[in-house]
């Protein structure tokens, strides 16, 4: 990003992009994107210095990398982006796999990619791919994007992303509902057979096993009221995330300010019932889209947060690409429930490309 972005920025001005900004405004997307990160700045008015917090916020404005991305793709340029989109995707799968493969490693350490990133990127391609197959009337094509998927869902089960993992099948599943949902018998036999590959895939997964284990142990952990898990800490963030939108759900505590609210209020929250939580993981964010926006500009972020999902699925609707559409902010909008996802790695800038060549691929059309 700290290269690509200053190269795609200096390409657009010079390709005359803010000449264009006034026809680039009236895409509900980039409204949205701008309005999110207007708010932000604004709750700087009520927060303390931004340079006393971790700054984690700022990800937010690496979304506006849409913008001239988006302005930059005409007709002659399309396939050119399309297929640099591809070649990025599959060298970085092809680094993964063999990393999985011969080091057994989770995620992508060579490129300084988590197991949750990696495992994110491989839901949002098996998702295209379901979608695409499901759009598709050729026979031949449908069964090769039928493989592509099941060959991307194998991977992500040796993965440790189990909640990736959960949000991916839900949003491949929504999309074949929506496809066959006058069809009903074709639907139930197509989840009969998910359901049954998933299962194998299940039992041929280690990695998988392993995070069932941790389930049942974090759930032992949550008994004895220890929240030092995985599981246990998400709820425990998501308890005094809530309280704190309760506390001031107009303003938020302002931009930057949530982190350390978690730390300053578990001292007596609940008779100091998360005080230690700090030294089992660094306080970060709230590992929710919609408790972290409300945490930092209260409830009129979290209403924009709609507002971008929202305008994020008539983008895709807008080009006819309704199941894509779905498959994808279904997974933004479930992702967004137990991770910070908006802000989460590079995920989203991916997600923000697929959606770019999406709309001009309807307009070439």
């Amino acid at each position: 990003m700290l290269i690509s972005s200053p190269l795609l920025i200096a390409a657009w001005l010079m390709d005359g992009g803010a000449c264009r900004l006034s026809q680039t405004f009236k895409v509900p997307l980039v409204q949205a994107l701008l309005l999110l990160c207007a708010l932000l700045l604004l709750g700087l008015l009520w927060s303390e210095w931004p340079q006393n917090g971790r700054m984690k916020w700022l990800k937010y404005f690496a979304l506006l990398i849409f913008i001239p991305f988006y302005s930059l793709i005409n007709k002659e340029r399309l396939p050119w982006a399309l297929g640099s989109l591809i070649a990025s995707y599959l060298c970085v799968l092809a680094v993964g796999v063999y990393q999985w493969l011969d080091i057994d490693a989770q995620g992508i350490p060579l490129l300084g990619m988590s197991y949750l990133s990696f495992s994110a990127m491989l839901g949002i391609g098996a998702i295209v791919t379901s979608g695409i197959a499901c759009m598709n009337s050729s026979i031949k094509l449908q069964i090769l994007f039928v493989m592509g998927v099941l060959t991307l869902l194998f991977i992500q089960f040796h993965q440790n992303g189990r909640m990736f993992l959960l949000v991916t099948l839900i949003s491949i599943l929504l999309i074949i509902f929506l496809r066959y949902k006058i069809e009903m018998r074709k639907f139930f036999s197509i989840l009969l057979l998910m359901l049954i590959v998933g299962v194998a895939f299940a039992y041929s997964s280690p990695a998988f096993q392993v995070r069932l284990m941790q389930i049942k142990s974090d759930i032992e952990l949550l008994q004895q009221g220890n929240h030092s898990s995985s599981l246990g800490y998400r709820l425990a963030m998501w308890d005094v995330g809530l309280h704190g939108v309760a506390e001031r759900p107009l303003s938020g505590f302002g931009t930057g300010a949530p982190e350390k609210y978690f730390e300053k209020t578990i001292v007596t929250y609940r008779n100091g019932l998360y005080k230690d939580l700090p030294e089992f993981q660094e306080t970060v964010h709230y590992h929710n889209d919609w408790i972290e926006i409300g945490m930092h500009v209260g409830i009129l972020g979290m209403l924009t947060l709609g507002f971008l999902l929202w305008s994020w699925y008539q983008a895709f609707h807008r080009s006819n690409l309704n199941l894509l559409g779905a498959g994808l902010v279904s997974f933004i909008f479930l992702a967004g429930f137990t991770e910070t996802f908006i802000i989460f790695s590079r995920t989203p800038i991916l997600l923000l490309i697929i959606t770019a060549i999406a709309m001009n691929w309807n307009e070439r059309e």
